[in-house]
């Protein structure tokens, strides 16, 4: 039987404020959760401060090993973003100020005051790079190659990641089911990881909890094979139950 493909994609966060923990980052959950419904599967995230040789040696080490790579931060109209720059670095093309880009701000800002040198930032892109449109403040997001630069503002990724909805290719999205259950995580290792071979396709996840005195767990499985999901859940839900335990379902 042949695999089937998986798609990935690696996730930079950007910016020193994330680091410091002033910000709390919530993008990781939101393309995360996006991705899956694209049939991609979010394979590792990287966080890094804003200075020009992380970023680079970041997006050239995960560009290569995914399908996709996503940056968020670094793209406002101050000195200090400075991802398009140390995207362009990674690539080896130069900075240009995209004609489309600049018109769209120059519409945005209007009834602002105006399209400033700072503002003008914004449509810098990489050499080669197209753009992906920002209903919310102007200032689009950035595609070049596989690479996918977008706001750090989480309500305007998620406009930009409804703009790309539909247009990555991927494989199945994957599906998941839950079960809980009143037992240590140490006592049915041996049991998830039987059920997790014997249902080649699925992974198993397991999470402890401490509730009510009690210690217990919720294991999801996740495929992109509902049917396989379904009989992994089954068979896990015997053989806990051939134990004596009590399984909810859905998680506890």
């Amino acid at each position: 039987m042949t695999q089937e493909r998986i798609w990935t994609a690696a996730l930079v966060v950007i910016g020193d404020e994330i680091l410091s923990g002033r910000t709390q980052d919530r993008n990781v959950a939101q393309i995360a959760t996006w991705l899956n419904v694209q049939g991609i599967r979010l394979a590792e995230v990287r966080v890094v401060s804003d200075r020009t040789e992380a970023i680079v040696e970041a997006v050239n080490t995960l560009r290569v090993r995914n399908d996709y790579l996503f940056t968020t931060g670094g793209i406002g109209p101050t000195h200090d973003d400075i991802t398009v720059d140390a995207i362009a670095e990674a690539l080896g093309v130069g900075v240009v100020h995209h004609p489309e880009a600049m018109a769209v701000l120059e519409a945005y800002y209007a009834t602002r005051g105006g399209l400033t040198e700072a503002r003008a930032r914004m449509a810098r892109v990489p050499d080669g790079a197209t753009l992906i449109e920002n209903r919310v403040s102007g200032a689009p997001g950035i595609h070049v190659e596989n690479i996918f630069i977008m706001a750090g503002v989480p309500h305007i990724t998620a406009g930009m990641l409804d703009r790309l909805t539909g247009t990555l290719e991927g494989g199945r999205p994957v599906v998941s089911g839950t079960i809980g259950c009143w037992v240590a995580e140490s006592e049915v290792a041996d049991m998830l990881r039987s059920a997790e071979k014997a249902h080649e396709g699925v992974s198993i996840g397991s999470y402890p909890f401490f509730r009510e005195g009690r210690t217990g767990a919720n294991f999801v499985v996740r495929s992109p094979d509902a049917a396989l999901v379904d009989r992994c859940l089954a068979d896990l839900t015997t053989a806990l139950e051939a134990e004596g335990r009590v399984v909810i379902a859905g998680g506890i």
